[in-house]
């Protein structure tokens, strides 16, 4: 039992004694691992810093090699400019050298050019002493001399001169003229207005005429047409100096009679549609015919007179044909001469323009054109030659001249004017502008070929009593400035009208 009390604690002992040992053991190994970690720790942040050290410093020599480089540059800067102050010193002083040499020669030219003055002057004398004459008495008699030993060779010279000009010059003309006539070709005769409606039925006719005649009269008052449905069978006669109107109560009767409603209400509604189409056909023409001619930048309201040109005619010639047939001429003839082309066609197409106010302005259809022209802008160039294609103002351009004799050409020509009509329609036009010239007139007519002239008044300013006093004024005046066939009838229409609307 002893022993076996023995052996327990020799086993506990030995236990104890193993248990101490294996703890100083690994505390032993523990310590030396901790400082070989240390131990490497240290040489590892040696490295980094030597490392650190090396690249600072190789930063720092950077530094220094790239300042000292620079440094170099500038001081290279530095001597060139140097060298270039020092050059433009020495340049500077050249030229101011340069400069005091160049003064003192013009002092000595100058001084030289006294001395020849002086030497002429003094030559100059002595040769007037000699002569006996002055330097302008000399010089007159040398010239007479020379005059009058070439005078007969220069009188024969510009005498010859004189006649071939004037053989050349008439030659030169007529190849012209007659090169312009040839190229430019148009007919004989131009085509007149329409002045007959055909009738679909006798129906239509009744129609047109109205319960007692209503619808004619309205349709004469807003047209100032005279209107004649009897005197051709199937056919409508529209009777009028004016082409204007015509066209307008032509339009008119077209659209009544396909519309079918006809009345005077509905007449005034289709006169007055009717009128914009004719005024629109009015411009088109205008524009037409500048761009036949190839004229551009002539002013609108110029070229909506020149359009209303297609429905007149002078001397039974269609005026807007004639024109144009004038522009064409007078282009090719300002080609051969060397005159403005551009200047020549626009006169020609534009000269008689006034024809289309003439019924409005009193004065001469070129002076109105003239008028026209200059208030619209157009050069003045082309303004002299529109006044001066007539006789009565003197033409002093070559263009006024062209145009002048472009007229003489178209109007000249076979065919191309009647004189009797002419003088129709100007009466026509003298009876209307009589009865206008009264005050309180709103509208007149001449119709029934001249018979009669219908004045419509105002009947705000013009009573019943003054409408009879007015009629017989009118006749007066017309018995004491015109010639006249017969009698005029003078009818005067002063009318009222209430119109309201019901809504």
């Amino acid at each position: 039992m002893v022993e076996m009390i023995i052996a327990a604690i020799v086993g506990i002992a030995f236990g104890i004694g193993g248990t101490f040992t294996y703890d100083r053991t690994r505390k032993a190994r523990g310590k030396t691992a901790a400082d070989q970690l240390v131990a490497d720790a240290k040489s590892k942040a040696g490295d980094i810093v030597l490392k650190a050290k090396d690249d600072a410093l190789k930063l720092t020599n950077e530094a220094k090699r790239e300042e000292s480089e620079r440094r170099k540059d500038w001081q290279k800067t530095e001597n060139r400019l140097a060298e270039r102050e020092s050059s433009l010193d020495k340049k500077l002083d050249e030229l101011d050298v340069r400069t005091e040499k160049l003064r003192s020669q013009e002092d000595e030219v100058e001084s030289l050019k006294d001395e020849i003055r002086a030497i002429r002057e003094r030559q100059q004398e002595k040769l007037e002493k000699i002569a006996g004459l002055k330097k302008a008495q000399a010089a007159e008699k040398l010239l007479e001399m020379t005059e009058r030993d070439i005078k007969e060779d220069l009188t024969g010279l510009v005498s010859k001169l004189q006649n071939d000009a004037k053989e050349t010059a008439e030659e030169q003309a007529q190849l012209i003229l007659v090169s312009a006539m040839e190229r430019m070709s148009s007919e004989v005769t131009a085509e007149r207005t329409v002045t007959a409606l055909k009738l679909t039925d006798d129906e239509m006719k009744g129609r047109i005429i109205g319960k007692e005649g209503r619808n004619i009269q309205a349709l004469q008052r807003a047209t100032g047409v005279d209107v004649m449905v009897d005197d051709t069978p199937g056919m409508i006669i529209l009777s009028s100096f004016d082409p204007l109107r015509r066209q307008v109560a032509r339009l008119s009767l077209e659209m009544l009679m396909k519309d079918g409603r006809i009345h005077p209400g509905r007449i005034e509604e289709v006169v007055a549609k009717a009128t914009k189409e004719i005024e629109k056909e009015v411009v088109r023409a205008g524009e037409d015919a500048a761009r036949e001619v190839g004229v551009i930048g002539i002013p609108k309201e110029m070229l909506r007179l020149l359009g209303e040109l297609k429905f007149r005619t002078s001397y039974g010639q269609n005026v807007l044909l004639h024109s144009t047939e004038m522009a064409h001429m007078a282009g090719l003839i300002a080609e051969e001469i060397g005159a403005d082309v551009r200047t020549v066609k626009t006169a020609t197409l534009l000269h008689d323009v006034g024809k289309a106010v003439t019924h409005k302005v009193e004065g001469k259809h070129h002076h109105i054109g003239a008028e026209l022209a200059r208030k619209y802008g157009m050069s003045d160039a082309i303004v002299h030659a529109i006044e001066a294609h007539h006789d009565d103002v003197e033409a002093t351009t070559v263009e006024a001249l062209v145009v002048r004799v472009c007229d003489a050409l178209s109007a000249a020509r076979p065919g191309a004017r009647n004189i009797s009509a002419e003088n129709f329609a100007e009466r026509m036009r003298e009876l209307e502008n009589v009865a206008n010239s009264f005050p309180g007139i709103e509208k007149s007519y001449a119709i029934s070929a001249g018979r009669e002239v219908r004045v419509i008044v105002r009947p705000e300013n013009i009573d019943d009593l003054s409408a009879i006093k007015l009629a017989r004024d009118i006749a007066n005046k017309i018995e004491g400035t015109m010639q006249y066939p017969g009698t005029i009838k003078v009818n005067v229409i002063r009318e009222t009208r209430a119109i309201e609307f019901a809504k």
